[in-house]
């Protein structure tokens, strides 16, 4: 019997619109608000990008990267010496500055609250190495933490999906066994595979992209927009 929905967040619940030109803004955002004019901050931004955005993507790793750390690390290799409130202010103003990547579904609200009131459990799952407690702000913006009964994030356990890890976590906060749950993310091998493997019944959603991995899995269903989703648990409740 289906008990509990998740999600996976970017490209899911809202499109995540990346560009180059925005990432290097927000790395400057987080420079600007350390109040040091003085900072070379191309060649830090160079230096980063050289040592560790290789790191972000590398494929088949599981393990989530420590971002905090990687931005102190950059920083004392030019001899700037980060206490916590003021990585914490880098992490704040860099973060910020990506607003206008995060796009919430325009449905993304009535998809959840019509799973709501079907009586499911909602929740979250995605790989995000910010840390969690700027992660839960976003939320709390878009207003999706009030609709989510949990949200689960790689910076947090420390392993991306498809690591079981990841997922097992959400299924025990919520106290549902995998074959009680339904999995909806784009992503054939993070999402799909990873949720397929334990057991859940996956969902592939294609309303902002349409994901191909040579390792990734078939879904069980797929879902061309977020009212999909709705037909799909419809079906399951029977």
């Amino acid at each position: 019997m289906l008990e509990a929905a998740f999600f996976d967040w970017g490209d899911t619940l809202m499109e995540f619109r990346y560009s180059e030109e925005l990432m290097d803004a927000a790395f400057r955002a987080g420079l600007a608000a350390l109040e040091q004019d003085d900072l070379p901050a191309d060649e830090i931004r160079n230096h980063f990008r050289e040592r560790f955005e290789p790191l972000f993507w590398a494929p088949g790793t599981v393990e989530e990267i420590e971002y905090p750390g990687m931005i102190r690390e950059a920083l004392a290799h030019f001899g700037i010496e980060l206490g916590d409130d003021e990585l914490v202010r880098f992490l704040e103003a860099e973060h910020a500055a990506w607003e206008p990547a995060r796009v919430l579904g325009s449905t993304t609200h009535a998809l959840l609250e019509g799973l709501r009131d079907r009586g499911l459990k909602l929740g979250l799952v995605s790989n995000a190495f910010d840390p969690g407690w700027l992660l839960r702000g976003d939320l709390e913006q878009m207003g999706l933490a009030e609709r989510l009964d949990v949200a689960v994030f790689s910076s947090e356990v420390g392993y991306r999906k498809p690591d079981a890890r990841i997922f097992e976590r959400a299924l025990g906060a919520l106290e549902v066994e995998p074959g009680n749950a339904l999995f909806v993310g784009d992503r054939l091998y993070e999402d799909v595979r990873g949720a397929g493997e334990l057991g859940m019944t996956t969902v592939q959603a294609l309303w902002f992209r349409a994901d191909e991995h040579p390792d990734g899995a078939e879904p069980d269903h797929q879902a061309f927009t977020q009212f999909d989703v709705l037909n799909i648990a419809r079906r399951l409740l029977g």
